[in-house]
């Protein structure tokens, strides 16, 4: 019996050292295959991921998406009437040849899709993409906002 308890509810595998708790896994009993999976497909976990930073300067909005090993063709960036901005692209699986033997398949393959609402300051027709080294720079111009004019108001009285 150990003397240190056992936090939620894990099981030590060696009972005479105190950090051998197995680790606790709270979806092992959901009819998915693991917690790593959550309710994403395998297939399409890391597009599904799509890491995209957006900045704003004070000359435009840019969009950065990490996007390794696609080339520019297998990737799409559109832009719809509402100012909707679409990035989407598709990981073809590799053609299997029968003599291969495979060791480890980690790399997903698959379709993704984002989409971001542009902020009313943009310029919609201007939008530029270049893609460089897997990373994709998507280069929204602002339109100049039309500073309001003051009147002061004489107070009578």
């Amino acid at each position: 019996m150990s003397l240190i308890p056992s936090f939620f509810g894990g099981q030590r595998s060696n009972v005479f050292d105190p950090f051998s708790v197995d680790i606790w896994e709270p979806f092992k009993d959901f009819p998915f295959s693991s917690s790593s999976s959550l309710f994403v497909p395998i297939e399409t976990s890391a597009f599904v991921n799509t890491r995209i930073d957006w900045k704003e300067t004070p000359e435009a909005h840019v969009l950065k998406a990490d996007i390794p090993g696609l080339n520019k063709e297998e990737v799409k960036v559109e832009v719809e009437d509402d100012r909707v901005l679409r990035i989407s692209g598709e990981r073809k699986i590799e053609k299997e040849d029968k003599n291969d033997k495979w060791h480890r398949v980690e790399r997903s393959s698959g379709k993704f899709l984002r989409s971001f609402r542009l902020p009313e300051n943009t310029k919609m027709d201007q939008i530029k993409a270049a893609m460089e080294n897997g990373v994709l720079t998507v280069t929204v111009p602002k339109a100049d906002v039309k500073k309001s004019d003051i009147k002061a108001i004489e107070i009578s009285g």
